[in-house]
């Protein structure tokens, strides 16, 4: 079989992640990794089946990669593959299929890929019946301002909309002593900023025996290893309680940033979505937040046009989201996911509609960054360099997840330096380099 492998993802961190170790063994066992464009002569696509348009796009990459090479082979692995193999399996330019679980050994089963067979091999086992973590681990990262370590794979919260415990499974933690061991890899090649990943970080450790729990990975985190800075992926609202959110106030290397997906202030809405709080609930989280760490950057998921989703409903979701200090929004109009509650729901609510629901909330999203980014102008700041450049236009970002521009000769990605934010342009903030 050829060495020319190209890699396409869809979807999430977690996938991103994944195909991130997948690329790394690829390379580690004499593979060439190409760009897709460049006609591979296999290729590897890492699916997302969050819509029913993800599906679409993982569909139209599979039919680009043989209009490119119409003799390349095909892989297909991830969320799609894992629920949906018979619809990938009648393309006819797939060569396998690979399910989550299989993509761990997905090497040894693409060296027994025949180059010559016309047959899909669909390699996809039960996925609910899986109780324990196989996460990969990464040595080196293209990206060399951060670093991920997957702590936690699968998700018990079934919401109404989503297909992810169908296709991830039942939550699974990492064992702490590997995490701890991950970390110290990481500080040993100089990454200074780590970020947890998972499908439902805020349920890490619940599984594992004995129990234990995101707070007492972080706390284990800061005092065994000497990394710099910590980043939390999304975590659940009802799984941000007061000792953690003291735990990030009081920390020297856990970042003031937060992502959490809220998806509708309306609390009937939220009850359909089987979303176990109310909007009065989320407006107390975010008050008990910001009162222990008041500039903290805090990001939101939103969903609108749910089904059944009045103008009344749409609005307290819109009036909650002006009252919050938010930094950011990520809005989605909802999608209808065949094999999920949500898709048969009665009152579907027209695609336009929820379009122009999104737009409100993305506009305001828009005004709240700019508002928070010209807070810090003034201000003195530690940022992580993003990538190496050969002239001295650089960027990195800050501990509050905020972008900043600076000039600076003879940095290297994923150097931590200080800088005296100057101003706020066209292009975001802007600063100086401190001695």
């Amino acid at each position: 079989m050829s060495r020319r492998v190209s890699i396409s993802t869809l979807g999430c961190k977690t996938n991103q992640f994944e195909s991130a170790a997948m690329q790394e063994r690829l390379q580690q066992a004499g593979y060439t990794i190409v760009p897709f464009a460049q006609a591979a002569d296999l290729v590897i696509v890492n699916t997302c089946t969050v819509t029913a348009a993800t599906d679409a796009q993982s569909r139209n990459i599979i039919r680009r990669a043989r209009r490119l090479n119409p003799a390349c082979r095909v892989v297909v692995t991830g969320c799609y593959a894992q629920v949906d193999p018979d619809a990938l399996a009648a393309l006819p330019e797939v060569s396998l299929i690979l399910g989550n679980e299989e993509k761990h050994d997905f090497l040894e089963r693409l060296e027994s890929l025949s180059p010559f067979s016309e047959t899909v091999t669909v390699d996809v086992s039960d996925i609910e019946t899986v109780r324990s973590a196989r996460v990969p681990t990464l040595i080196s990262y293209a990206e060399r301002s951060r670093a991920y370590i997957q702590i936690q794979n699968g998700c018990d919260a079934y919401c109404s909309y989503c297909i992810i415990p169908y296709a991830r499974g039942h939550s699974r933690s990492v064992a702490v002593d590997q995490v701890i061991e991950q970390v110290k890899r990481l500080v040993a090649q100089r990454f200074h900023e780590t970020v947890l990943t998972g499908i439902h970080i805020g349920a890490y450790g619940l599984d594992l025996s004995p129990p234990d729990s995101l707070l007492s990975l972080l706390r284990r985190i800061e005092t065994e290893t000497d990394l710099l800075r910590l980043r939390l992926g999304s975590i659940e609202p009802n799984e941000i309680h007061p000792e953690l959110i003291e735990a990030i106030a009081t920390s020297r290397i856990i970042c003031p940033h937060l992502h959490i997906p809220l998806q509708s202030g309306d609390s009937a809405v939220l009850k359909r979505m089987n979303r176990h709080y109310t909007g009065d609930d989320f407006r107390q989280l975010i008050a008990a937040i910001v009162a222990a760490i008041p500039d903290i950057s805090l990001g939101l998921d939103l969903i609108t046009g749910f089904p059944g989703e009045t103008d009344a409903e749409f609005n307290n979701t819109l009036a909650l989201v002006e009252s919050l200090p938010i930094s950011s929004l990520h809005v989605f109009p909802f999608s209808k996911r065949e094999g999920t509650p949500a898709a048969t729901m009665p009152k579907q609510i027209p695609q336009q509609i929820a379009r122009e629901r999104a737009a409100l909330l993305r506009a305001l999203s828009d005004q709240r960054q700019q508002e928070y980014a010209r807070s810090f102008v003034g201000k003195t700041v530690e940022v992580v360099v993003e990538q190496s450049r050969q002239n001295a236009n650089q960027k990195g970002m800050t501990r509050h997840y905020l972008p900043v521009s600076f000039q600076g000769a003879g940095i290297q990605a994923g150097d931590l330096v200080q800088l005296e934010v100057e101003r706020f342009d066209a292009n975001g903030l802007v600063g100086r380099l401190l001695d």
